[in-house]
């Protein structure tokens, strides 16, 4: 059946705000949560050690560390605690973004099983084990992803222990990879301008005869289909073949595509369809599933992306970030002077849904309103 991805309306009288159909957590950010808060009541006076964080969610972390947990990588692989350090005794954790297969080797050799408390995300691992079977067929993954991050760090060590493998963190670089196919550019280049993308051993003239894509779960799913369809067009033009035999060359992965994410990320396409005066994003400013949220909503409005409801200050200022800066604004007067006032919300999949309430109830409490957020609620139950 086809989904509704329109909006529910929380009509307060002078504050009318449009919720996101689809919002909030995923099923692999909640497995991993429960996972890991079972982990620690199953494990009493032993040490705890979270790989790096559990998912992009300040909130979540840090409720983490208040029961005892220690990270032992930044979000950006930076040790913190030496895997020296550790013993057979230690339980570490693989958060939600999966890790590479080297540091999976260095806890084993600890005795540390990883697979005992392992939370990587079941969409992560479909992109991992779809990987494995193009390898089988000869083709090299193009990771579609931001270098940077866990899960294409762990993507890609997966991908490259089965083929070459090279990763493009958009379509720019997409079509500087393809140039590379064509012959535009000469092979050499390569090396230079794809360091610490590709894998040992990769061959640019052999290895970008077959390829296929993949992604990083949380990028924009319309972004990767773009980028595929164009990687294909390219190897249709270079080999003279057609859609029908177009899998000589180019693997459908289709079927990577994460569904929760694309879920969120149509429900926003929904969400703008509503006039409004301005949109909410609530999230972690380094979750790239958020920033893409707040991608889509800045090309329609005036968008504000916050990790919570203390971002609000007032009702004439808002604390908020810009993530393409990396840096953090304060805007006043971002209520308009009208009624109602029209205001789109949406959160990203490590939001917690009890910070999205906290956001409603701090924006009902700058107006005179006759119903309360759980009074409104309560007509959707």
């Amino acid at each position: 059946m086809k989904k509704d991805f329109t909006p529910t309306l929380l009509d307060f009288g002078p504050l009318q705000i449009y919720l996101a159909r689809h919002f909030g957590f995923c099923y692999g950010v909640e497995n991993a949560i429960d996972i890991a808060f079972r982990t620690i009541e199953e494990n009493p006076g032993k040490r705890i050690f979270l790989l790096s964080e559990m998912i992009h969610n300040p909130q979540v972390n840090a409720d983490l560390q208040q029961h005892g947990v220690e990270f032992l990588q930044d979000t950006y692989g930076k040790q913190l605690v030496p895997f020296e350090s550790l013993t057979k005794d230690d339980v570490v954790i693989i958060p939600a973004f999966g890790t590479t297969l080297d540091i999976e080797k260095k806890l084993n050799d600890i005795g540390i099983p990883t697979e005992k408390y392992n939370t990587t995300c079941p969409f992560v691992e479909k992109v991992w084990n779809r990987s494995e079977q193009i390898a089988t067929k000869n083709y090299t993954v193009v990771v579609h992803g931001k270098p940077s991050h866990e899960e294409t760090r762990a993507t890609f060590s997966h991908a490259a222990s089965h083929t070459p493998t090279v990763v493009v963190n958009d379509m720019k670089e997409a079509v500087a990879l393809s140039k590379y196919i064509t012959g535009e550019k000469p092979l050499s280049d390569f090396y230079a301008e794809f360091k610490n993308r590709y894998s040992a051993g990769f061959n640019a003239e052999e290895h970008l005869q077959r390829i296929g894509v993949v992604n990083q779960t949380t990028m924009l799913a319309s972004d990767t289909q773009a980028i595929a369809d164009f990687l294909k067009q390219v190897m249709i033009e270079k080999y003279k073949i057609t859609d029908a035999n177009v899998e000589e060359r180019f693997a459908d992965t289709r079927d990577t595509l994460c569904y929760a994410t694309n879920d969120n990320q149509t429900a926003v396409y929904g969400l703008l369809e509503t006039p409004a005066d301005l949109a909410i994003v609530v999230g972690g400013y380094n979750s790239s599933n958020t920033s893409h949220l707040v991608e889509l909503c800045e090309e329609k409005l005036a968008t504000y992306f916050i990790s919570s409801e203390e971002n609000i200050i007032s009702s004439t200022e808002i604390d908020h970030y810009n993530y393409h800066k990396k840096e953090h604004l304060k805007t006043l007067d971002y209520l308009p002077m009208k009624k109602p006032v029209k205001i789109l919300l949406t959160s990203g999949a490590s939001c917690p849904d009890a910070l999205v309430e906290g956001v409603i109830a701090r924006l009902v409490s700058f107006f005179a309103v006759d119903k309360t957020e759980k009074e409104i609620a309560l007509g959707f139950a």
